[in-house]
Parts: structure tokens; sequence; C-alpha cells
């Protein structure tokens, strides 16, 4: 057998009323009777008392029987049991690993660090006993590598300045690289019988000799984008005052002129400071 029997135990209850009553009728004819084979029956009862075995909610047990696979029970309650069977208990709860921080290198080369929070449970008792030596071992080590081999197929972030531009980056798309994660990993798991409820990246960040160098740039690339916006848009007024000017006649303005105007209104508007104003008294040729 290699595959997963679930079993439906004797009723644990039934059993128990009739182990406590031979209990019962056994000492009160060993009392009365003085007849020493009625110990037998205590005998008896204590070994009825091992086939006892008690599965709570969302727990299982696996049963053995001389290293033999004999069934697993999941149904929660007191059942009886083979007194020679072998239990084994394994939890069906959903359970939370957060893994360690690695350090790994992304699709650029880059060194970060990394972490993952996994939601699993398992689903096939006979693989999480037989097919792997520890399931919860298994876990944490088939994680790791799932994390690490993630972190090498897409970039940190985008560097659209030299040319890589990713559709999907570590930083910005969380749910993409989630569903990968969680592919990756219950692909992995399935073969000790657990199932991926949710994976999702928990810590995310640039290693600590390339922090400081990536934040400098990140700054610098936040900076040029600001100052682009701001010639951007910098260029659309000067062009809509000489417009306004022209077509209302305001005043009659030489090409010296305009490009005086026109480097003035730049140095206002695209400067870091507000301007000084400078009041002429005279003529507009002085």
């Amino acid at each position: 057998m290699n595959q997963e029997k679930e079993i439906k135990p004797l009723n644990g209850y039934l059993i128990l009323a009739i182990t406590i009553a031979l209990i019962v009728t056994s000492i009160y004819l060993l009392i009365t009777t003085k007849n020493p084979l009625y110990i037998f029956g205590l005998v008896a009862a204590i070994i009825l008392f091992k086939g006892f075995v008690l599965v709570n909610p969302n727990n299982s047990r696996v049963l053995l029987l001389f290293g033999k696979y004999v069934g697993s029970i999941k149904s929660n309650g007191l059942f009886w049991v083979n007194p020679l069977y072998n239990k084994k208990a394994i939890s069906l709860r959903a359970s939370n690993f957060d893994s360690e921080r690695l350090k790994v290198n992304d699709k650029l080369g880059n060194p970060i660090m990394i972490s993952t929070i996994l939601v699993w449970r398992v689903t096939n008792t006979y693989k999480a006993s037989f097919d792997v030596d520890n399931y919860e071992n298994f876990v944490k080590v088939q994680t790791d590598a799932a994390v690490r081999k993630l972190a090498s197929m897409y970039p940190y972030d985008n560097f659209a300045d030299e040319g890589h531009v990713e559709d999907i980056t570590l930083r910005s798309s969380v749910n993409e690289v989630s569903e990968a994660l969680e592919k990756e990993i219950d692909e992995r798991l399935s073969i000790a019988g657990i199932e991926v409820l949710e994976a999702r990246i928990g810590y995310l960040a640039y290693a600590q000799e390339i922090a400081s160098a990536m934040l400098k740039r990140q700054q610098a690339t936040a900076i040029v984008a600001a100052r682009h916006k701001i010639v951007e848009g910098a260029v659309s007024m000067v062009e809509m005052a000489l417009e306004e000017l022209g077509k209302k006649n305001i005043v009659e303005l030489d090409d010296d002129r305009k490009a005086a105007m026109v480097s003035n209104l730049m140095v206002i508007l695209c400067g870091d400071k507000d301007a000084s104003p400078v009041l002429n008294t005279g003529t507009l040729n002085q």
C-alpha cells in the first residue's frame, strides 16, 4: 500500500463501557469467589485500555502493525483499535512558517535579503509519514530552496536608465510574485502530502553592502524624474505666456527680448529657490 487509507475504527465509548464492566465484574468475582483466574479479566481490561485512541479536531492518527501501514484516523472522537497498533499523531491544522532572511542574487546579480511567510497543512498522512524523513524539516528546506530560485528569476526593481525593464519585479509585482512563489513551493511539497494555503514575501531589501548605494541611486532617479516634470511644465507655461502676449498685443517683443524672457521664466520656474524680483525703472531698452 502506497496511498492513504482512511479507516473507521470501533466506537471507543462502547468499548470503554465494556472495559469498565469487565473490571468491576472481575474484581467482584475475585473478592467473592477467591478464584485467582479472575485476575485474567483484569489483565484483559488493561490490554483493552491500550487500544483506546483519542483524536482531537483537525488531528489524525497513523496506524502501524509491526511496521505495516494499516490506515489513518481523521475523524475526531474516542476510538478503539487493535492494542498492538503503533499510533502516530499528525496534525492536520494550518501551520505558519516564517523563513530566515536569506541572502541571494536577483536576476541582475544584485545581492538582496529575502524571506517568506508560508501557510501550509498536511492533507495526505501517508506521504507525510513515509515518503519523507521529517515533513516539518522538509517544509523548511524546500521553502528556502524555492525562495532562492524565485529571487533569481526576477529583478529587485526596474532600471530603465540601463535598459533593464521587466514586467514583473520583486518589489512592485507583489501579487504575481506571490502566485509564482506559491506554485513553486506547492510543487515541491506535494511529494510530502502537504498543501500550500498561502505563500508571500515577508521581507525584501537590498543586502547591506549595496543598500546605501542603491538608496542614492533611487533618490537620484526620483530627482531626475521630478526635474523632467518641472522642465516639461515650465516649457509649456513659457509657450503659453508668449502666445497670450502675442495674441492680446500687450507688448511687442523682438527675438532678443523673447529669448531673454524665456531665459528668465525658465530660471524662475525651474529654480529650487524663490526668485528675487528686480524692478526696472528705466525703459525696456535699458
